[in-house]
């Protein structure tokens, strides 16, 4: 289980990186042109590169806290917070009507639980 935890941990901490750096760096123009970025068109340049930031700091606090062992807690709250996350980006794209965005949301919203459930219960790092 507690492997399982680290590489379920480990791929969400990516496709926040991904999705951070993207929304951080790259012009909005380019990202708006993208099938999945359509909600940026209406959305303030400001709300999305916080957005990008926050999912720069969720790859780190997935992953880092554990690795260096402090504070190894925030693994799961952070993880909680990805939940958050994905629950706007849900009603967003359903908003939108882009079902397979909502459907990959909900994959990465399941991975996010199952950190939370197994890092606050069974397999917390103080046990």
């Amino acid at each position: 289980m507690h492997v399982a935890l680290w590489i379920t941990a480990g791929l969400l901490a990516l496709v926040a990186l991904a999705g951070g750096i993207t929304k951080t760096f790259m012009p909005l123009d380019k990202l708006s042109q993208h099938d999945g970025a359509a909600w940026i068109r209406g959305t303030s340049p400001t709300f999305v590169r916080t957005l990008g930031v926050l999912e720069i700091l969720a790859a780190v606090g997935l992953v880092l806290p554990a690795v260096l062992d402090i504070v190894p807690v925030m693994v799961p709250v952070t993880a909680a917070c990805w939940i958050a996350l994905m629950v706007g980006a849900m009603i967003t794209h359903g908003r939108l009507g882009q079902a397979k965005l909502v459907m990959v949301n909900v994959v990465y919203l399941a991975l996010a639980i199952f950190i939370v459930v197994g890092r606050f219960g069974p397999t917390s790092f103080a046990a």
